[in-house]
């Protein structure tokens, strides 16, 4: 098999959801000591979108998941991966339950962890099940209610993060066809596990024998080697996935960043030499939405006519842990609501 007729895990469907209520930066500085011209200066957010009561990581990701199965004109996967750092509960996985609400009672299904950068880890997981002829079709759903996680006081986290799912449909096809994944990039550095952190809830502090701090339930973050190292590491794995993909910065039209904040992303235009115009920006809308900030990212621009079939999209991805990870495609044709 030649290397453009080879076994690929190409993008047939994209679905997004997002909870109805909108929480803007006027309302947040009711609350905290800052102002709308704070929070928009240091991120360029503006709203972002918040789960009401009753609402649950699962409930976001079966929307977003039944429109990415929609688009895809049907519900039959063999897989399910769903990316999150905020799942249902600790314990059992929340992809089996999102599965069976979507129909898809008895495909295997599991969860994956790897925070902002956690629905590229899908993708790249995702197309290995297709490549080794484990699956024919996955749904991979990027969902995080991380607003569950914030200290409300903090200005510095609860103005950034926001509430949202994505999901994409693969199927199996050729590496030359519009909307064949990768290659794929990735790498992580554990020495930086504490820059962006909850400490509580898991079993290092569980197994510690020390008192509960209650500040440790909520999640942390060391603003400024963050923002460092996101820059550099996106702006690297994206090279490093071109240079893989044979691409240069000139044949991608456009550039699909982890909406972090818009002042990253800017920093990443300005490292690669790349007109800001060719990144594709909702973080404005919807803050950071962690797992499910690309699949929403590339669903607004599609929806919007900002992404259309024939572009060459570079994705790039930066998150806790610290992980980081990157993959090309030209854009398909795709039923996108």
């Amino acid at each position: 098999m030649t290397a453009d007729h080879r076994r690929a895990a190409v993008l047939c469907g994209i679905g997004t959801w997002l909870p109805p209520r909108v929480v803007t930066n006027d309302e947040l500085a009711r609350q905290l000591d800052t102002s709308d011209e704070w929070i928009r200066k240091r991120t360029g957010i503006r709203e972002r979108r918040v789960i009401e009561p009753g609402m649950s990581t699962s409930v976001l990701a079966v929307e977003a998941g039944a429109r990415a199965l929609k688009s895809a004109g049907g519900a039959d996967v063999d897989l399910v991966i769903v990316a999150t750092t905020t799942p249902d509960h600790p314990c059992p996985s929340t992809a089996p339950e999102v599965a069976s609400r979507l129909g898809l009672s008895g495909v295997p299904a599991f969860d994956l962890n790897a925070v902002c950068a956690g629905f590229v880890y899908a993708l790249a997981t995702a197309a290995g099940h297709i490549a080794a002829g484990i699956a024919e079709r996955v749904l991979v759903i990027g969902a995080d209610t991380f607003t569950t996680v914030l200290n409300p006081e903090d200005r510095t986290t609860a103005a950034i993060f926001g509430d949202g799912a994505g999901a994409v449909v693969l199927r199996a096809g050729t590496a030359d066809e519009p909307g064949a994944l990768g290659p794929f990039d990735l790498g992580s550095d554990g020495t930086g596990a504490d820059l962006l952190i909850v400490p509580a809830g898991g079993s290092e502090q569980r197994g510690s024998g020390r008192p509960l701090d209650p500040a440790d339930v909520h999640f942390r973050m060391d603003g400024q080697p963050v923002f460092r190292n996101a820059v550099a590491r996106m702006s690297e794995s994206a090279g490093k996935v071109l240079d893989n993909a044979g691409w240069r910065l000139e044949d991608v039209d456009r550039f699909a960043c982890h909406q972090a904040n818009a002042r990253i992303i800017g920093a990443v235009a300005r490292n690669l030499r790349v007109p800001e115009e060719r990144f594709l920006l909702n973080v404005d809308r919807v803050g950071n939405t962690v797992a499910a900030s690309i699949p929403l990212v590339l669903g607004d621009a599609a929806a919007a006519g900002e992404l259309v079939p024939g572009n060459r999209v570079l994705v790039t991805s930066f998150g806790a842990g610290l992980g980081w990870g990157s993959t090309v495609l030209t854009w398909p044709e795709l039923v996108v609501e």
